[in-house]
């Protein structure tokens, strides 16, 4: 889902970072006052793992790329705020350091990966749960559903995002200044490969990495940010 550089705007990439500039002061804040000390190196554990395997990509015809995230794995164990921060350093990691999207197209990547991913995962999630276990078989079902929503609203988004400039921005000819292909190719190009392939990958990340978490560190589980806790009566009590 990353984009490159040269697909977006100036008009649509810069203010995106000017979008997220906020957000991510937002979430900073929420980590900061919501999160013990001891989950602290979970946000960072959880941010390399992300890192991680958004590294494996697959191409997308178009020029974006197909892979799992790890948001909502990250937002179920800490809440949607420190996955959306998260997240957003491995992007930005991945951006500068290793030209995995673009580095105008930061603030893009960063709403569409890690807030949308990361929030629309979590709701997901909590409302299928509702009050079974985060293990148990609702859980897990709500765990592998909140993934494959997630991934998938935010491939839209991005979808929507960059396949939006070629009909928003052409030269006096009508030649695309930027992404080539309208929002209904890139549409049909991004949610094919993340309805069939990605969703169910990440789908399938979110459960086996939420079951070892609760089999091997089932603190992580019941430790929750407040956020998390005053609404989630599923797995223990908040320490």
């Amino acid at each position: 889902m990353h984009i490159p550089d040269g697909y977006l705007s100036p008009q649509t990439a810069i203010p995106m970072i000017a979008v997220m500039v906020p957000v991510l002061g937002v979430a900073a804040n929420k980590v900061k006052n919501d999160l013990k000390k001891r989950q602290i190196p979970v946000l960072a554990a959880g941010a390399a793992f992300s890192f991680v395997i958004m590294m494996f990509n697959l191409p997308v015809p178009g020029g974006s790329s197909a892979h799992a995230v790890g948001a909502v794995l990250l937002a179920i164990l800490l809440g949607p705020w420190a996955a959306c921060l998260g997240v957003s350093v491995a992007l930005i990691i991945q951006a500068l350091v290793f030209g995995d999207g673009g580095i105008l197209a930061v603030g893009a990547n960063c709403f569409n990966i890690a807030f949308v991913m990361s929030f629309a995962g979590y709701y997901t999630h909590k409302l299928i749960k509702g009050a079974a276990d985060k293990l148990s078989s609702r859980g897990m079902a709500a765990a592998f559903i909140g993934g494959y929503v997630g991934l998938n609203i935010a491939a839209l988004t991005t979808a929507l995002m960059f396949g939006a400039q070629y009909h928003l921005f052409q030269a006096a000819d009508g030649t695309p200044l930027y992404f080539m292909y309208p929002i209904k190719i890139a549409v049909a190009a991004m949610m094919s490969e993340h309805l069939i392939l990605a969703g169910p990958v990440e789908g399938l990340v979110t459960v086996i990495a939420l079951w070892f978490v609760g089999k091997n560190y089932p603190a992580l589980l019941s430790d929750s940010p407040k956020w998390i806790a005053s609404n989630d009566k599923g797995v223990g009590s908040h320490v």
